[in-house]
Order: C-alpha cells, then structure tokens, then sequence
C-alpha cells in the first residue's frame, strides 16, 4: 500500500496521478471531495495531521508514503512520522526544498525543512529527500495581473532560479515510492536552466502572442503583497530567500531528473505552453 500525502496540492496531485495502474493507493486528504485524479481504486481517507486518528487508520498496512507538510515551524511533519513509525511504514519520500544545502540559507522555511529531513533520518525507517527548487507552477500567482493588466510583477526580476516543473518532481517521487534502490538518498532537483522573472515574462508573452509588461517590485512592496497571504515571520524567510537568489545561490543546475527518469527536464517552455490557459484566461 502507497499512502499520498497533499493530493491537492501541486505535486501531491501529479504523484497520485503519475502511480503505476494497478497500484495499491490511499490517499489522506481534508477534504476528500477536492481530490480529482485518483485512480480507480484508491482510497480516500478524511483527516489531518491534527487528527491522530485518522493519521492511524491512513497509515494501517502502508508500505510506503509521500508526505507533503506545508504548516512552516508546525509539528505536522512530527506528527506523521510518529504515527508512522508505530504503523510501521517503511520508506517514507519526503517533499523537502534545495535550499536545505544551502549553509547560507539561515530563514525559517529552510530551518523548518531541515529539522524535519532530520526527524526522518533518525526515524528508524527508510526515507527518500526530495529537494527541488522552486517550482515552474509558481509563476501562476502571475496569471491574475497577466491576464487584466498585462503585467507580470516580481522582486529581483533579473535573478536567476533553475525552476523544477512539479510534473518532473513527481515522476521522480514516484519511482522512489516504488522501485528499489532510492532509500537514505537526498535529490536535489532542477529544471534544464536558470531563468528569471523577466526571461518567463518574456517567453509567456511570445507564447501568448501579445506584449506583456514586466514591472519591478520593490522589497517592500513585495513584503505588503506578500502579507496578505502569509504571516509576517515567513514572508520575512521569503524575503531573505529572494534576496539568496539575487545573490546567485539558486542557479546551479543538476541532471538529477534525467539521470533519474532517462529524459531531459522539461523546460519552462514546455510547462508554460502546458499551462497556457492560466494566463490567457480561457
């Protein structure tokens, strides 16, 4: 049994829909009715990481689980390893972050991922470290001003990051859950080059066939957008994680993906043209 964690989410979802046909699956969601895409088959359990409970009857005869937390300085990752530990899973593949190799990267996210890559590693199960950098999908936060204004704003817009498309993140996931050979290994995941907000703007509006504007922010216009969907402790991590990439720390790029699946990552292109309606409004 596979038990997914953040079906919902950007690559829990691909994870779930990338599993081999014919896969034992459960899938732990809060809300089942938003999971779309699971197999036939699949078993979809209601609950949380809150939930010791639900946590328990998600993880009974599980061999393996991708697990996805998202609460930055929460004890969720604490949670699940606990209950799986006693349920005996035996390989958990964690979503961690690239920034975690990073001994420069001192903001509350990058110390939240490593403490919880740590908690596995001393678990007494096997575990797979996922650590992409940020991911193509991000560029979706673009799509509303895009498509009213014909604008794309982001801070450091010159900064480079070697963007991962979740599609790659996943298929890479699912190979760890279910072929040998992938436990106490740490995967640091890019895509085929770096690329910054200006060149994506670019390439978006030659894909879209219009002119599309690309606008500067300043940090602290970043810092007020930001609040409005994060507490102010994390947008301060993601401000000290832009300023990481402006410095050049997120540029490196890897073959993992190929070296791993047999094919070249998919380039922002290739994710863009996929994902072309977002930002064209229909």
């Amino acid at each position: 049994m596979i038990l997914v964690t953040g079906a919902t989410g950007t690559v829990g979802r691909e994870v779930m829909r990338q599993l081999p046909v014919g896969a034992s699956v459960r899938v732990l969601a809060r809300d089942p009715s938003r999971v779309v895409g699971a197999a036939p088959g699949a078993e979809i359990v209601r609950g949380d990481y809150g939930n010791p409970a639900a946590l328990e009857r998600a993880m009974r005869g599980v061999r393996s689980a991708f697990l996805v937390t998202n609460e930055v300085g929460g004890d969720q990752d604490a949670r699940f390893v606990d209950v799986a530990v006693t349920a005996g899973v035996g390989h958990v593949v964690k979503l961690s972050a690239a920034a975690v190799e990073d001994v420069l990267a001192d903001d509350l996210i990058t110390g939240w991922q490593r403490d919880a890559e740590e908690l596995l590693r001393v678990s007494g199960m096997g575990w797979t470290l996922l650590r992409p950098r940020s991911f193509m999908s991000n560029s979706l936060s673009w799509a509303p001003s895009l498509r009213s204004e014909r604008v794309v704003r982001a801070l450091y817009g010159e900064s480079v990051n070697a963007c991962v498309d979740p599609r790659d993140i996943a298929d890479v996931a699912v190979r760890a859950l279910t072929e040998p050979g992938h436990q106490g290994r740490a995967y640091t995941l890019t895509g085929p080059q770096a690329v910054s907000a200006v060149w994506q703007t670019d390439r978006l509006a030659e894909l879209l066939g219009r002119p599309v504007r690309f606008e500067e922010l300043a940090p602290d216009q970043a810092r007020v957008l930001w609040s409005r969907r994060h507490p102010a402790p994390v947008v301060e991590a993601l401000l000290h994680s832009a300023r990481r990439q402006r410095e050049g720390a997120k540029a490196g790029v890897v073959r993992t993906v190929a070296e791993l699946t047999g094919r070249p990552a998919s380039s922002f292109e290739t994710w863009a043209r996929d994902h072309l309606t977002a930002f064209a409004g229909g």
